[in-house]
């Protein structure tokens, strides 16, 4: 039996970087750090540390070859002291001669806790995991070719900020508001992809910025960090399933703004009035979206001055879009949370609803209650990721550490203080006019809803001068969208779309 091989360093900054094509005898490389002895084991991260391996994959019927590197770089203070070392995976297709060309995306998750992993293998990678083709997880698990990735168009790092993946901080004395925060995570963020960018030659690429969820008001906020504090311009920032990016809703619109989603879960789940249901989804949301906005907001802020004619007309249309009694409704005094809605939507049939992603079901321990026991679509979605990245990094990429891979890891407390983010990236595209922003949001999304991303936009550009360079969809699936087969193709051709349209050619950056 051949031996396992450990390298066994001090705990500072060790660079190892190797070169190895996929072959099932090569030796695979090894950044590890660990310690043994007197019945200890301790595994630490190589701050500074990559393997590199060569693929290639179909996408849309043309062979594209690629290396990856996984690894992990850096991040240094003023000094040049370790803080900690982040981990990556860098995909670059090999045939591209002049990168200057060659766009560059770099590519984040949320939580904030979560690692790279979901967009990974799940959307804009070229290896994903192996799903059913509604989303669902299937045995034997594993990964397959991805044909939709845009490994074609652009090259792509997926990023986990410390604490997720196999990222950590350099030793316990760090402080852990040195990075868990919304605007301590923009800044060691941005220095970190400078560093990215200045080892691998790509000042001069086309750059793009994704985010998902909590990765969203990452990005938003990097998008004028980089300007101002690393003087990177971007091409573009893509938002998927955003969050609020700290832009204030309170009362009437912050209770109204839920409905239309509301209305796409009903509509999915067949509980819509005969007439709704008839109709395609795409149909029935604008006359949800305009009595939200012309009706049920003006009404909510009226509060108990509200006569109550007008509070029962209010709350039979509310029950018409979302499927919902209006006894309930009046019940809540026409303001439906989120948890109430998951909970009572399918309360008659013994289930309940997903949080992020409203197709898929749950079971109670009791059908009474306001709010469900756990998140039916996160137990389905951990059940096929988890193997899926620890069978693709330690395996196919020969990533090797016995590190625990940090689905969600322990980033608490995060300070949300000061959250302009939303402002930071108006901000961004005002200073820079080759700046474009696209947003994508699944219609059965109910933690970071689609209608709450159209008022982020509307928001951001309230002055209305921005808006050719802002574009929504929306898609027939939840928070990862992607997940659905058919929603797959089509937003990683729109990802394609806007890319390739955000590149300006010799046009100059001015107005």
């Amino acid at each position: 039996m051949r031996k396992k091989l450990f390298i066994i360093v001090p705990f500072t900054c060790f660079v190892l970087s190797l070169q190895a094509q996929r072959k099932p005898d090569a030796e695979p490389a090894v950044p590890r750090v660990a310690k043994t002895g007197d019945q200890s084991h301790t595994v630490r991260l190589a701050l500074d540390s990559s393997v590199t391996t060569s693929n290639t994959v179909t996408i849309k019927g043309q062979r594209v070859p690629y290396t990856v590197t996984a690894g992990s770089l850096p991040v240094w203070d003023e000094s040049g002291k370790p803080l900690a070392g982040v981990f990556y995976t860098y995909y670059e297709r090999s045939d591209v001669k002049d990168l200057s060309t060659r766009p560059l995306v770099i590519s984040f998750n949320g939580g904030p806790g979560t690692s790279s992993v979901w967009m990974e293998i799940g959307y804009t990678g070229p290896r994903m995991l192996k799903i059913d083709d509604e989303g669902y997880p299937i045995q034997p698990y594993g990964l397959r070719d991805n044909q939709h990735s845009i490994l074609d168009v652009a090259d792509i790092v997926f990023v986990d900020p410390v604490n997720t993946g196999f990222s950590r901080p350099a030793d316990k004395d760090v402080p852990p508001a040195t990075f868990f925060g919304v605007n301590a995570d923009i800044k060691y963020l941005a220095g970190w992809i400078n560093t990215f960018v200045s080892r691998n030659k790509r000042w001069a690429s086309p750059k793009f910025l994704i985010g998902e969820s909590y990765g969203t008001t990452r990005v938003s906020g990097l998008a004028l960090e980089l300007q101002n504090a690393q003087w990177m311009y971007l091409n573009g920032v893509i938002l998927v399933s955003p969050t609020d990016l700290g832009i204030y809703r309170d009362g009437p619109v912050d209770a109204a703004l839920s409905l239309p989603y509301f209305a796409a879960t009903a509509w999915y789940h067949k509980k819509l009035p005969a007439d709704l249901q008839g109709k395609d989804l795409t149909a029935v949301l604008p006359e949800v979206e305009t009595f939200t906005v012309n009706e049920l907001i003006p009404a909510l802020a009226k509060g108990g001055s509200l006569p109550d004619a007008d509070k029962n007309a209010i709350a039979a249309k509310m029950a018409r879009y979302s499927g919902l009694s209006q006894q309930f409704i009046l019940q809540n005094n026409l303001e439906i949370a989120t948890n109430a809605f998951w909970k009572e939507l399918l309360r008659d049939k013994g289930y309940t609803v997903g949080r992020l992603d409203s197709r898929y079901l749950g079971i109670d321990r009791k059908d009474a209650g306001v709010a469900p026991d756990y998140n039916a679509e996160l137990s389905h979605w951990l059940h096929a990721f988890t193997p899926a990245i620890n069978i693709y990094l330690r395996d196919e990429l020969r990533y090797k550490t016995d590190l625990k891979y940090y689905m969600f890891g322990p980033v608490s407390p995060w300070d949300r203080s000061n959250d302009r983010t939303g402002e930071n990236l108006r901000q961004a595209m005002a200073m820079n006019p080759y700046l474009h922003v696209f947003v994508q949001s699944g219609y059965y999304d109910g933690a970071c809803d689609y209608f709450n991303a159209k008022y982020n936009m509307w928001q951001i550009d309230a002055a209305g001068k921005l808006k050719d360079r802002l574009t929504w969809e929306g898609y027939r699936s939840g928070h990862m969208m992607y997940l659905r087969k058919e929603d797959l193709a089509t937003a990683n051709q729109h990802l394609r779309d806007f890319i390739l349209k955000a590149i300006p050619g010799d046009k100059p950056a001015k107005y």
